[in-house]
């Protein structure tokens, strides 16, 4: 036995344990840091070859480990912008030089330029739906940091909608030749006419004229006009109607299989506009609407944000409609334990956590994006505490080994005295 090896491992144990004192005072400290991920020191004895006559004392090794797969509780918030992820997976932020990092604290607020970003400073990353719906396969050049901009107005054309209404089985036939789809004047005659507002490309309003004219007995044209094309409020219009469909009605007064249930108008400066019209009945009773409703919307200013759970980014607009803008996308690696830690409560891929993998919200093994909600540390006070006080009496114990190796130190000294 060597009193110097001795006084070796009771030096050895005392490193241990003020690593592992280390560890629980860092969690304490983060106890109430958004998204924090606890440390915790494993040990591992190191042994020393011995004899059978004389022992070599080894000693102790440390390893740091983050229990960064393990969630911590969800704690709601009032800002839409604070965001929390349901499972696995991480948000993907960048810092101002550009370097790529994973996070789960996502206590985001837009900065002076409209960039989401969280209390370290880290900016968001996301695919822009303005580039078209978000990709299948993802990677991280497809990303950009996310931008709110208030002052930008946005406008949307119509490209569905639905209408319902109740036809007269009652009314007369009108004639082919009388009827709107010919635009011959003032001989036009139809059952019933609605007016719908729609939006071109550039958020302009652009009346649609819809009549429904009984053509047999179960039948009924729809021909659809541009109003501003309108003589004098009426028939003929300047140009022809811009779509024309026919519906058939069974003796219940429903639709029959073989009927058309839409129509396809192109709007003036916009695009095909396709208009639902399944929920038509024709039954002894006046004309009378149900639903109409067209999407689209004029020229309005983000009112505030909202964010779905499957990350798509809404703007609520002005004039109520809602604008998707991005999707937010969601990291993993294989080994989310074995991420480089960084300051800023940020994460970076090494060599034993796997490479970055790149998805979206509740697909895959992803969990879903929270709004209005952070994720709490995942540290337990209690257990600390309890940390501590063990790690404060080994500390002690392997004192009072280095002491003792040390006393003894002297008494052999002094034996030649």
């Amino acid at each position: 036995m060597s009193l110097y090896g001795m006084m070796r491992t009771g030096v050895s144990g005392m490193n241990a344990q003020a690593n592992r004192l280390s560890t629980v005072a860092d969690n304490i400290a983060n106890s109430s840091t958004t998204g924090y991920k606890r440390a915790s020191t494993e040990f591992s004895s190191l042994v020393l070859p011995s004899t059978s006559g004389s022992y070599n004392s080894g000693g102790v090794t440390t390893t740091v480990v983050n229990s960064i797969s393990k969630q911590g509780a969800l704690q709601y918030t009032t800002s839409v912008t604070d965001l929390a992820i349901d499972g696995s997976g991480f948000f993907v932020v960048t810092d101002p030089g550009g370097t790529t990092y994973l996070t789960r604290a996502g206590s985001f607020v837009p900065d002076k330029d409209g960039y989401l970003v969280n209390t370290a400073g880290y900016r968001l990353q996301g695919w822009d739906l303005e580039w078209g719906p978000r990709p299948a396969e993802l990677n991280e050049s497809l990303l950009q940091p996310l931008r709110i901009n208030d002052a930008s107005q946005y406008a949307a054309a119509s490209t569905s909608g639905v209408f319902t209404a109740n036809l007269p089985s009652e009314s007369a036939v009108v004639p082919a030749a009388n009827l709107p789809s010919a635009n011959a004047g003032a001989t036009t005659a139809f059952t019933a006419k609605s007016s719908l507002v729609a939006y071109d490309g550039l958020g302009s309003k652009v009346i649609l004229d819809v009549y429904f004219t009984k053509t047999a007995a179960g039948s009924w044209e729809v021909a659809v006009f541009d109003q501003s094309q309108a003589a004098a409020g009426g028939f003929p219009y300047a140009s022809g109607p811009l779509a024309t469909t026919t519906l058939d009605f069974g003796g219940t007064g429903q639709l029959t299989a073989g009927s058309a249930k839409d129509i396809t108008v192109n709007i003036p400066g916009g695009g095909p506009l396709t208009i639902n019209l399944s929920g038509m009945s024709q039954v002894d009773s006046p004309y009378s609407v149900g639903k109409a409703i067209l999407d689209g919307n004029a020229p309005s200013k983000i009112e505030r944000i909202e964010i779905d759970n499957d990350g798509t980014v809404y703007g609520v607009l002005s004039s109520g409609a809602m604008k998707p803008l991005f999707s937010i996308p969601m990291a993993n690696v294989a080994s989310p334990d074995k991420l480089t830690v960084v300051s800023g409560n940020v994460f970076s891929q090494s060599a034993d956590s796997g490479s970055i993998t790149y998805g979206w919200p509740t697909e895959g093994k992803n969990g879903k994006i929270v709004a209005g909600a952070l994720e709490g540390a995942n540290v337990d006070i209690a257990e600390e505490l309890t940390a501590m006080i063990e790690s404060q009496r080994n500390y002690t114990a392997n004192s009072k080994v280095f002491q003792t190796g040390a006393d003894l130190m002297d008494v052999l000294v002094n034996l030649k005295r």
